[in-house]
């Protein structure tokens, strides 16, 4: 087992390193000069937030100080989920990046094709030189005496006999035609783009031009898609409302409203203030019941205590109820179930209660298998009226097997976050039988809320966080 656990971790670390090579170069080693202040500052860069990003992933379990995890939590998760979206836009940029260098090169063709000489065209031979005309030829039989710039004297057989045979005819002046010599054809020579400037020139080349086109582009998207997928989270979660037929509830209990709430995640980066935003949410829908199904925490309660106080303030007609998730088992799951219970929330430790016309039960989470406290689907569910309807609260979607056994009408999960981060959705359904919404398994249906919070990065994409208020329908009504 720990051979395999050290298998993964070597592949995972090698994967970090190969995407981080590919973004550095990309972005940093490709758009900027060699040597220069730029390529410097991004190769920094490039090591120094891995190095957040693993400080902020193991502070917690390490037992860090809480400070400490503060302040390595902002910068090194974001990174994660800015380095996940930077490195998609790279290589969708791969083919943007052809694309472009061929517009560019046909565009460099088409202007040396199309320029002018920079002279006109002489003629090659003094034969082509353009003439200038000379006096009418002479009669036949004329003879001449000419002198450059005089008139000519032109002596002809008398026509008649009142001419004594002398013809005098203006001559213009002779000028000598200069030999013509062959020009060669003017050939456009082509331009010569440097392959990489030396450090310090001022003119890209093309090759540059086009990596900083691409590069800016994917860094442009993916801190956009980081930002706007951080205020989703910051700002609280929407209310979700699904209506959820039960055949054996009765009349009594139509339209009961139970609040789902799940992945809640205090810690380092989601405190008191986060904790708030869920309360009053919740309190504003008026619930019958509140059900917080597990991922509260991720820290201890010495830490996160104080962040968890306002869930005292919660308000419905039956209570709210607790069971725990695997993050709970991570952080300390006894302390964690004492202190919702001095909050005035009432943990199900694969236990029961009779609510109106339904049993509602709750089963710990799988996680405290390893702690000889995992879930009992048995002691939770064993020796109840097969009769009446009954709603199970488990963490993990994936015990829904065990509930189709025991004869549940409806379970509630959380766990998956719904991918939380695109694409981490087609991930989380190799894991988990429903990602998101209701689904139904033979005579059970199965309902998964996204969560609350979030976990590592405090960014959601394509997966908002949600409370989600399920009604309980009766058939009989």
């Amino acid at each position: 087992m720990l051979v395999v656990v050290l298998l993964v971790v070597v592949v995972i670390l090698a994967v970090l390193a190969g995407v981080h090579w590919y973004v550095w170069r990309r972005l940093v080693r490709d758009t900027t000069a060699r040597g220069g202040a730029a390529r410097r500052a991004g190769t920094v860069a490039a090591w120094v937030l891995p190095l957040l990003s693993v400080g902020a992933l193991v502070s917690g379990r390490a037992g860090a100080p809480f400070w400490l995890q503060r302040v390595v939590a902002w910068p090194g998760y974001l990174w994660l989920a800015v380095l996940l979206y930077l490195a998609l836009a790279l290589v969708v940029g791969e083919g943007v990046r052809v694309l472009l260098r061929r517009a560019l090169e046909r565009r460099a063709a088409a202007a040396m094709t199309g320029r002018k000489p920079l002279t006109p065209p002489l003629p090659e031979t003094a034969e082509q030189a353009p003439r200038t005309p000379g006096p009418t030829p002479a009669a036949a039989g004329a003879t001449a005496q000419v002198e450059p710039g005089h008139a000519a004297v032109v002596t002809t057989p008398a026509a008649d006999a009142g001419t004594n045979g002398t013809l005098v005819v203006p001559m213009p002046e002779v000028v000598p035609v200069p030999e013509v010599v062959p020009v060669p054809e003017v050939v456009p020579v082509p331009e010569v783009v440097p392959a990489d400037p030396p450090a310090g020139q001022s003119a890209p080349s093309r090759r540059m031009f086009v990596s900083r086109v691409v590069g800016g582009g994917a860094a442009a998207v993916a801190l956009g898609t980081v930002g706007y997928g951080t205020y989703g989270v910051l700002r609280g979660p929407r209310v979700k409302r699904v209506t959820v037929p039960l055949v054996r509830l009765p009349r009594a209990a139509h339209g009961f409203r139970i609040a789902v709430v799940s992945d809640i995640h205090l810690g380092p980066i989601l405190g008191r203030a986060h904790t708030r935003r869920i309360v009053d949410t919740i309190n504003a829908t008026s619930p019958d019941l509140v059900a917080v199904v597990g991922d509260l925490v991720d820290g201890t309660v010495a830490d996160l205590g104080p962040a968890a106080e306002p869930l005292a303030q919660l308000r419905s007609r039956h209570g709210s109820f607790f069971v725990t998730g695997n993050h709970e088992y991570f952080s300390g799951a006894e302390e964690w179930v004492d202190h919702v219970r001095e909050l005035g929330l009432r943990p199900l430790r694969n236990e029961r209660v009779e609510i109106g016309g339904f049993d509602l039960a709750g089963v710990n989470d799988l996680a405290g298998e390893s702690e000889g406290d995992g879930p009992d689907f048995a002691k939770a569910l064993g020796d109840r009226d097969p009769a009446r309807a009954s709603v199970l609260l488990a963490h993990q979607p994936v015990v829904i097997h065990d509930a189709v056994e025991h004869g549940v009408d409806l379970q509630l999960s959380g766990h998956t976050h719904g991918g939380q981060l695109w694409p981490g959705n087609y991930l989380a359904a190799l894991a988990n039988p429903t990602v998101a919404g209701l689904e139904r398994y033979g005579d059970t249906q199965l309902y998964v809320t996204r969560g609350a919070g979030a976990w590592g990065p405090p960014v959601r994409v394509g997966a908002a966080s949600d409370i989600t208020v399920v009604q309980l329908a009766s058939r009989q009504a």
